[in-house]
């Protein structure tokens, strides 16, 4: 695949801007392929010349596409849609799908079992943590969610506790609605501190002792 630089979008439709803030004019005869098909994407990257557009916002980066020569663009196009026509082609798209499909469900079994574990309630409440590990995997493993439930970058065990976190923080905690000062760190302080009276209201599930009516996390699974 040939090297590309990475632009931001420019002022006008046709300018791009440069890492190092140049505006450069798009070249003439290129045409834009928009984000959405990694395999067209793909294959114009490596068929020569082109030019990456992504966007920084906060701490995600979005995708505004590839310019590249218009000819390469169309000539591609249309070799991906004579091979996307073909019976054979649709028979791999079913059998693919049907690997995903099989492989999100193990994913979501075993992520459930991995949060009930780490719930590790009290036999009476068992129920309850049975409900609760079902409602928080079913919010944080839809592929394309972007929770931390998705990474591959810690164990499963990890991922688990702090979807379990993550979820009693939006669902048990006024942190919604909460007027945090944009101060660096200040964000990550009341984080810290909700974590820690979560995990505070779920040990008295873990050790089996009597639970209010009025405990905001018994009122998300009664």
């Amino acid at each position: 695949m040939t090297e590309s630089p990475i632009f931001a979008p420019g002022p006008t439709e046709r300018c791009l801007r440069h890492a190092n803030g140049a505006i450069v004019a798009i070249p003439e005869g290129w045409e834009r392929l928009p984000p959405g098909d990694p395999g067209w994407t793909r294959r114009v990257k490596a068929a020569g010349e082109h030019w990456v557009v992504q966007e920084k916002r906060g701490r995600k980066i979005f995708s505004h596409g590839v310019w590249a020569p218009a000819e390469t663009i169309q000539r591609i196009g249309d070799e991906l849609q004579a091979e996307r026509s073909t019976e054979a082609y649709a028979k791999k798209r079913a059998s693919d799908a049907n690997r995903r499909e099989k492989q999100q469900a193990k994913y979501v079994e075993d992520f459930t079992a991995a949060i009930e574990e780490f719930l590790n309630f009290h036999p009476k409440y068992a129920s309850l943590a049975k409900s609760m590990a079902v409602l928080i995997s079913n919010h944080a493993t839809p592929v394309g969610s972007g929770t931390v439930a998705r990474t591959e970058r810690i164990p499963i065990e990890q991922r688990a506790a702090a979807a379990v976190i993550a979820w009693m923080r939006h669902q048990t905690t006024a942190y919604d609605n909460m007027k945090i000062a944009r101060v660096r760190g200040e964000r990550r302080q009341v984080r810290r501190e909700l974590a820690l009276r979560s995990s505070e209201l779920l040990n008295r599930y873990r050790e089996g002792l009597p639970i209010s009516p009025n405990c905001p996390l018994y009122a998300q699974l009664a």
